[in-house]
């Protein structure tokens, strides 16, 4: 519209001039001063696009890569846990194979999810929806499992002659059982209520926005019941974790108690905590981006969204390979015998 306007302007200018000359001239200074105001544009439309790609690619490969290793790593951790008897038939190995088989199912299905975000990849709403509430079934299972972990180690230290009795390998199934029970009725009861949208009246199924947790929440309900229900989960393992942690503590000043496995059930609980609110974070880190992205650019919004994704996303769920994995004798050397391709030094 304005290019039509201005040849009017021109042709104007021409009809009341006298002199051609001072015509041509003018309408080939104002057409050469378009085309470069158009050409500016056009270069700084595409450096923009350039730089946002050269972006999307680094900020996809320093995420990817740490992710990627730490994939590799519990893959190994799960290889080594089942590969000898004695860590198949202790209670305490029994959790802790729960607990990397969910991490390491929750970082697969986030690694999906961040690459298909980066791509601008959309899925429908049914696809996004069977991803994101796998992605929340395997979140939930890694806090009720910590607390079922401190409570074993609150038992070991606390109550040692009654440890075998109570800490059995069919005690530990069921609470397993019970802990996956628990998670799987809320992605239940998730699914129900996204089942109550009007999904006929869209006029697609195919999502206008990347792929994510709080995409799905379709329902004003939904949302109510997610952070009545986060709270409610986190508020008592927090208080489950820190009772152990006390009674560990007051266990460890009484003269019958061994000092040395009081004091390494003392850390494991305290990173078992720090590891219990790292987490507890990564299920409130959409309420932030959404409260950020009211205020902020986009591209700002993208940038903590990816530092998020590291720091409170993967780092929870490489804390139990090096809790684990780096601090107990019995994992240790096989683990290490793996890492190394099965070196004869490590065996």
């Amino acid at each position: 519209m304005s290019h039509c306007f201005s040849n009017r302007n021109q042709r104007k200018l021409c009809s009341d001039t006298s002199t051609g000359d001072k015509c041509i001239f003018r309408v080939k200074f104002s057409s050469k001063m378009s085309y470069g105001n158009q050409t500016q544009t056009l270069n700084i439309t595409a450096e923009q696009q350039y730089v946002g790609l050269l972006e999307r690619v680094v900020f996809s490969t320093l995420i990817g890569m740490p992710c990627c290793l730490f994939l590799f790593i519990n893959g190994i951790m799960l290889f080594t846990l089942r590969s000898k008897a004695a860590f198949r038939e202790t209670c305490r190995y029994i959790l802790l194979y729960n607990l990397l088989f969910s991490d390491t199912v929750l970082l697969a299905l986030s690694q999906l999810m961040y690459i298909m975000a980066v791509c601008r990849i959309l899925p429908t709403y049914p696809v996004c929806g069977v991803l994101t509430m796998l992605n929340r079934l395997t979140n939930e299972i890694s806090p009720l499992t910590l607390v079922v972990m401190c409570m074993e180690r609150y038992v070991a230290v606390c109550y040692p002659l009654r440890h075998a009795t109570i800490i059995t390998v069919r005690n530990t199934a069921i609470a397993i059982i019970a802990v996956w029970a628990f998670s799987s009725l809320n992605v239940l009861v998730q699914v129900l209520l996204l089942l109550t949208f009007p999904f006929e009246e869209l006029p697609s199924l195919q999502m206008t926005d990347i792929c994510s947790y709080e995409a799905m929440f379709l329902v004003p309900m939904s949302d109510l019941y997610d952070k009545a229900y986060t709270g409610f989960v986190f508020l008592s393992a927090g208080v489950a974790v820190t009772c152990s942690y006390i009674g560990v503590m007051v266990a460890a000043r009484s003269a019958s108690t061994d000092k040395a496995s009081a004091h390494k059930a003392r850390n494991t609980l305290l990173l078992h905590l720090v590891q219990l609110g790292l987490i507890l974070l990564s299920t409130m880190h959409g309420t932030i981006i959404v409260s950020l992205s009211t205020t902020l650019p986009r591209l700002l919004i993208i940038r903590i969204r990816s530092s998020f994704y590291v720091f409170i996303y993967i780092l929870p769920r490489c804390l139990s390979s090096l809790i684990y994995g780096l601090r107990d004798q019995t994992i240790r050397p096989v683990l290490m015998y793996y890492l190394c391709c099965r070196l004869p030094k490590f065996q």
